[in-house]
């Protein structure tokens, strides 16, 4: 299952990443309240605008209504319907019958007073006596278009300035809730900068006195407390070393050359040699020796290092620890409890830890991540509960 995706792993992206979120919460929560107010606005502008429609149709309907009642005193067979070439209109009997219209559009509603349909304002009116049998006349209007058109661009025009006003704010809303914890960081990564540039003495100095003692001149019992000490003198010194490239690495520029990579293993496996004498561990080697890859040579150490210290790590008592160099192909198989499928995913991200029952800090393989994605090395992981991992690296 490949693994190698692009998490965010420093500072400055995690950031980012949080801050984008913020602020697209931040930003729908404000076109939603800015929609809701702008649906209120459009809506008390229309009713004004049908407001102020209503005093014109009402006045035409009045005297609509007068020439019915002419109509219908002095009513004769040559006589017509009263038509004005302003308005449209139509009279209905109490049963809601048309009995005559001019209506381009048919009313919706005749309980309504006054709406809006399909670009026609409809107004109606109820005669003092039903003239020709009419108790409703309705009144048409083509809806004048111009005030939408000056009610949407003032909505595009406030909401947009509006809007530009509540994510600048947002934005500097965030970074101020943000800056405790910036500084909470900076301050930690100023005190592992510290901390690692304080290891190097002490460990050069532990590791450089033991390779001067000699095993053979002191008795059995001492030998193993010896052993015991450059184990953990080694622990540390790879931890110096992952320390040392998450605080500088960024700022190393890379010596990169055609390195045998298979060399390289054996030089690391040497390091590691105590550490799988004190697990009791089986070593299996199967390296090209002619695989080779152009690639910073202690980049490429501390990818290495980091793959066989988890492998080490998380391998059972009396385990196996098996080694593949083939076709441009590293594997590093363990025989260790295994990786649930769901974490995963989640192992390259720094300082995530899968077994907190096993010390470390959670960033080797963010290391090896790093490393990976700066040469387009692919990393595959295949794992099973009780029976292993594999981690591979191909190029």
């Amino acid at each position: 299952m490949s693994v190698l995706r692009s998490w965010d792993t420093n500072l400055s992206k995690s950031e980012k990443k949080t801050l984008i979120a913020f602020l697209a919460l931040y930003i729908t929560l404000c076109l939603l309240i800015l929609s809701l107010l702008g649906i209120i606005y459009y809506q008390f502008r229309k009713n004004s605008h049908l407001q102020n429609e209503k005093i014109e149709l009402n006045e035409f309907a009045n005297i609509q209504i007068q020439k019915l009642r002419n109509l219908q005193n002095d009513f004769k067979e040559e006589n017509i319907y009263p038509r004005d070439y302003r308005y449209n209109s139509a009279i209905y009997d109490s049963d809601e019958r048309e009995i005559f219209s001019t209506l381009k559009e048919k009313p919706k509603n005749l309980n309504e007073v006054i709406y809006e349909k399909n670009g026609f304002i409809h107004f109606i009116k109820e005669p003092e006596s039903y003239y020709l049998g009419a108790r409703y006349v309705v009144v048409e209007a083509q809806d004048k278009k111009f005030w939408k058109e000056i009610i949407f661009k003032s909505m595009t025009f406030y909401g947009g300035t509006f809007f530009v006003i509540l994510s600048i704010f947002g934005y500097f809303l965030l970074k101020l809730l943000l800056k405790p914890m910036k500084d909470t960081i900076n301050i930690l990564d100023r005190f592992i900068k510290d901390t690692t540039h304080e290891l190097n003495t002490p460990v050069s100095t532990i590791s450089g006195n033991i390779e001067l003692i000699k095993i053979e001149n002191i008795d059995e019992k001492n030998a193993k407390r010896l052993k015991r000490i450059d184990i953990a003198a080694k622990t540390i010194s790879n931890l110096y070393q992952d320390l040392t490239y998450l605080t500088l690495g960024h700022n190393i520029i890379s010596q990169n050359e055609i390195v045998n990579v298979g060399e390289v293993i054996n030089e690391r496996l040497e390091f590691f040699e105590l550490l799988c004498e004190a697990k009791s561990l089986s070593v299996k080697k199967e390296l090209d020796k002619d695989s080779t890859l152009f690639i910073d040579k202690n980049k490429l150490s501390r990818l290495i290092d980091n793959l066989l210290s988890n492998a080490i790590k998380y391998n059972r008592q009396n385990g196996l620890l098996h080694i593949k160099l083939q076709n441009n192909k590293l594997e590093i198989r363990d025989s260790g409890s295994g990786i649930l499928k769901e974490n995963i995913n989640d192992i390259f991200k720094r300082y995530f830890r899968f077994n907190s029952s096993v010390g470390g800090f959670g960033i080797g393989l963010n290391i090896v991540f790093v490393i990976a994605k700066e040469y387009n090395l692919k990393i595959d992981v295949d794992s099973k509960l009780e029976e292993g991992t594999c981690v591979s690296v191909s190029w």
